[in-house]
């Protein structure tokens, strides 16, 4: 497995978010992270990424355990987070912001991101802050792909993005798939995540209360609608 969770409890402060939460996602694989809002899904990117690190419970990298290590450690490794928000540095350009998470002597990366998403390639002297929404998340999806990630954990990436772009996105990201880059994806758009995913989970109050392939999912309307609002 390129990641395994067993049993994580996270807590911020004496607030108890996750009761034992356990996942796995195969080299390749997509598996989307569901629920409502506060049922503790960025928890669960944050606790692997050591932003918040558990209190018990494993998180394992390619069966090396990285519970509570530094998230620059943990990126080393091979795991790339794009938060909600996408985190861009506003006041650099687009390359900027590709080039400073650059290894030293990797010459090729930059151009591979300019081939994913031409759109960055024609506005690379552009400020992040001058970049629509969508362009943004081109930028935070490139600069994770910069780090050569075996695992990219995203969260939200269909956030506040029209129709037009969020197809665009999700067809990048359907690329990165076919390329053999395995994703944790959390999403509120049911159907992108259902798109995209081989296998979902759903949390609700920090626990997880469904998993299995999105067919199940879809042919299961009471759990959706019970646990995320919506039909699939």
């Amino acid at each position: 497995m390129i990641l395994r969770v067993e049993g994580i409890h996270t807590y911020y402060g004496l607030v108890h978010m996750l009761h034992g939460v356990s996942l796995t996602i195969a080299p390749g694989e997509v598996l989307a992270l569901l629920g409502r809002n506060g049922a503790g899904k960025t928890t669960v990117l944050r606790s692997i990424m050591g932003l918040v690190p558990p209190r018990a419970g494993k998180v394992l990298h390619r069966d090396e355990e990285i519970t509570g290590l530094p998230p620059h450690e943990v990126a080393r490794r091979g795991i790339a987070y794009v938060p909600a928000g996408r985190g861009i540095f506003s006041t650099l350009t687009v390359l900027e912001n590709l080039e400073i998470v650059r290894r030293a002597g990797d010459t090729e990366r930059v151009d591979e991101v300019f081939a994913r998403f031409p759109r960055l390639a024609e506005m690379k002297e552009r400020a992040g802050r001058f970049l629509s929404g969508g362009e943004q998340q081109m930028l935070a999806i490139g600069r994770a792909i910069m780090t050569h990630p075996s695992l990219m954990l995203l969260d939200e990436p269909s956030q506040g993005l029209a129709p037009l772009v969020l197809d665009s996105i999700v067809e990048m990201l359907r690329g990165l798939k076919r390329d053999g880059l395995a994703m944790l994806l959390v999403e509120q758009n049911v159907d992108t995540a259902v798109a995209l995913a081989d296998r979902v989970l759903i949390l609700d109050q920090g626990a997880t209360v469904f998993e299995g392939p999105p067919e199940r999912l879809t042919a299961d309307e009471q759990t959706a609608i019970r646990y995320l609002g919506v039909g699939v």
